[in-house]
């Protein structure tokens, strides 16, 4: 579901209109596609952050100038040292389009006693009804047993939404964790062969007669 935000239209560009219009609490925008002109907007700049901490494909329903667009959050930049956006791009969107995104992938319930489960697919490229982006791909790991391996062909994608990664490519692994005495005898082995094989090392024959 499209958020709403009421933006204004950019009349100067640049720099330190960029930094003026930071000031006034308001982040610099360009919103582009289907071969339309550019539109420069000032969205708001507390209630924007706030849309986005919440989800990472936000939709947004802009009002600016009498009319209205719906709009994809496409990037974000933001300042290395303070983390505050500066910019967004922003591609508009027509009823019926499906889009391409980043989802994250998360995982839900508890492996079977003993194991531990590690996300080797952070998030999944997938296409999806703009109006029906999922804001998460689910796993569940509830008493999944160490070696279950859940691939991209287990996953249960929501109605309408599709993925071309391998079917092969694993995003949850479950199994045993190394136990920490387990760890440290085998540096105890491995030192105790590194100074057996130095104490068999043969001395070095001297030159003198």
């Amino acid at each position: 579901m499209a958020e709403a935000i009421n933006a204004t239209l950019r009349t100067e560009f640049g720099k330190g209109a960029a930094r003026r219009a930071r000031r006034a609490n308001l982040i610099p925008a360009v919103l582009y596609g289907h071969g339309t002109d550019p539109v420069h907007l000032a969205l708001p700049s507390h209630e924007t952050f706030l849309i986005l901490k919440a989800t990472s494909n936000a939709l947004l329903e802009l009002s600016f100038d009498g009319n209205s667009e719906t709009a994809l959050v496409k990037s974000v930049q933001k300042d290395v040292v303070t983390n505050d956006i500066e910019h967004i791009d922003l591609l508009l969107l027509r009823r019926g389009e499906k889009v391409n995104v980043e989802v994250s992938v998360v995982t839900e319930g508890e492996s079977a006693p003993g194991t531990i489960h590690s996300v080797e697919l952070q998030s999944l490229a997938v296409e999806s009804l703009a109006i029906a982006i999922p804001t998460h791909i689910v796993v569940s790991v509830e008493g999944l047993e160490d070696g279950t391996v859940v691939r991209v062909s287990d996953l249960q994608l929501p109605e309408g939404t599709t993925t071309e990664v391998d079917p092969e490519t694993p995003v949850v692994v479950i199994s045993v964790p190394h136990l920490e005495e387990e760890l440290e005898e085998l540096e105890a082995e491995n030192a105790l062969g590194t100074d057996a094989a130095s104490d068999e090392a043969p001395a070095e024959e001297s030159d003198e007669a």
